[in-house]
């Protein structure tokens, strides 16, 4: 999961950036500005509603990689910090290398080396956990080790 913090960071500065430019607007009171913070808004609604749908999608895929390699309280991948806990326990990795999210830049590495142990616990090749770090693979990397037989 070390992976998607790092994906969903960019999302936060833009939505941060489009908070700072939609109170701009809304505190000049002009009409031009009035649609631009309606705009900004929206924006704001619909990049919530794709994070919404993709925190829902990787957190399925996880449980269900617990549930199929019979790793229990697959529950845990609905909770944001437990989920790293159920990964670590999936790929059979220490509960401390926790500590190793935290630490940034090592995360990425970790998140890697984790995602390639559970790859190897699905009896795929380890290589689809190294697949996590390219942009569109990482959407598609959870469902084929949760759903492909």
């Amino acid at each position: 999961m070390g992976a998607r913090f790092g994906r969903f960071s960019a999302s936060i500065v833009g939505l941060i950036t489009v908070l700072m430019w939609s109170g701009t607007a809304l505190a000049q009171r002009d009409s031009d500005n009035a649609v631009a913070a309606a705009l900004a808004g929206t924006m704001i609604l619909f990049c919530l509603g794709i994070a919404l749908v993709c925190y829902i999608y990787i957190a399925l895929a996880l449980q269900t990689i617990a549930t199929k390699t019979s790793t229990p309280n697959a529950w845990l991948a609905w909770i944001p910090i437990a989920n790293v806990f159920l990964m670590l326990g999936i790929a059979r990795k220490p509960l401390w290398w926790f500590v190793l999210f935290l630490i940034p830049l090592v995360n990425i590495v970790m998140a890697i080396i984790v995602w390639m142990g559970i790859a190897e616990a699905r009896q795929k090749p380890n290589w689809w956990g190294i697949l996590m770090i390219v942009p569109i693979a990482n959407l598609v990397v959870p469902g084929y080790l949760a759903w492909a037989d």
